[in-house]
C-alpha cells in the first residue's frame, strides 16, 4: 500500500477520532465511567488515551474499508489519451 494511501486512512482516522473524544469527555468524566459497578482502576489520562486509541483504530478500520470498496482509481492517462483522440475525431469531422 502506498503512502499516500495510508495517510489518506490516518489523518482523517485521527481527527474523527480526536472528535469522538472531545464529544465523549465532554459530556462524561473518566472517573465515573464505571465497569461493572466499580470505578475502572485507571487514572483519568490513562484511560482517556486509551480510548482514543480505540477511537483510532475503530475510525482507521472504517477509512480502510473504503478505500478497499472502492477499488482502484481509474488511470487518468488512458481518460486523457481518449479525450484526445475525441477530439482529433471531431476535429477532423468538422473539415
Amino acid at each position: 500500500m502506498s503512502a499516500n494511501k495510508i495517510l489518506g486512512i490516518a489523518w482523517p482516522a485521527f481527527l474523527a477520532a480526536c472528535l469522538l473524544e472531545l464529544l465523549l469527555f465532554g459530556l462524561f468524566d473518566p472517573q465515573e465511567m464505571l465497569r461493572d459497578g466499580q470505578p475502572a482502576g485507571l487514572s483519568r489520562l490513562a484511560f482517556q488515551t486509551a480510548v482514543f486509541f480505540v477511537f483510532w483504530f475503530a475510525c482507521a478500520a472504517s477509512s480502510a474499508l473504503s478505500v478497499l470498496l472502492t477499488g482502484p482509481a481509474p488511470d487518468t492517462g488512458q481518460a486523457a489519451s481518449r479525450r484526445t483522440r475525441a477530439d482529433t475525431v471531431h476535429a477532423v469531422d468538422e473539415d
